[in-house]
């Protein structure tokens, strides 16, 4: 369980590097981590970076709803707990609205989403599904996913920030602002399964 809580850890690292520099080592807020060379591939982010344009915000939001509402069905498949389940179908209900509302906007603006030059999220999302997938049933997997969640969300209310600031329109600034208490109820109901799944 203590390297499920560590790869968990991990997912924050790449998504902080983009929030701090506003940079292009997008790990997407849905990436996940897990992986000893997850914290290497950051460190590069902390260098000055050019800012995130918008079709790289379009991108990270993209690929972030896409992630969280895959392991969103995983959940509700995998997960054995009533709680767990239940909030793997709020992810995929909630993160594949937002993805139609972000993928509506980007053609309403002609924005064509584009990676962050160095961008791993794709690989890093499909570590922590392989990750979760290879795990067997049971509470620890239940509690690994919780976990991740709540890093996650946690990341992505920070990456958020970062990308309202960054945004340059102002339709793009009012989808990341509609979509913040959305995030921000994700995290609290996620740290409510997580008190009652205890360590």
């Amino acid at each position: 369980m203590h390297t499920h809580r560590a790869a968990a850890a991990l997912l924050l690292v790449p998504m902080l590097a983009i929030a701090g520099c506003k940079g292009r080592e997008s790990a997407s807020q849905d990436s996940a981590a897990g992986v000893a060379a997850a914290p290497d591939t950051a460190k590069p982010a902390a260098a000055a970076t050019p800012a995130l344009t918008d079709p790289n915000i379009v991108y990270i939001l993209d690929e972030a709803n896409a992630s969280d509402s895959a392991r969103g069905h995983l959940a509700n498949t995998k997960g054995t707990n009533a709680d767990v389940k239940a909030f793997g179908r709020l992810m995929v209900g909630e993160h594949h609205a937002l993805r139609l509302q972000g993928q509506q906007l980007a053609t309403k603006l002609s924005v064509t989403p584009q990676a962050p030059s160095g961008d791993q999220s794709d690989a890093q999302a499909k570590q922590i599904m392989d990750s979760l997938q290879a795990m067997p049933k049971g509470k620890a997997w239940d509690k690994a996913y919780i976990d991740s969640e709540v890093t996650y969300h946690q990341a992505v209310l920070e990456t958020a920030t970062k990308a309202l600031n960054a945004a340059q329109n102002q339709e793009l600034k009012d989808l990341i602002q509609k979509a913040a208490p959305v995030i921000q109820h994700h995290l609290d109901r996620a740290q409510q399964i997580q008190k009652s799944l205890g360590t």
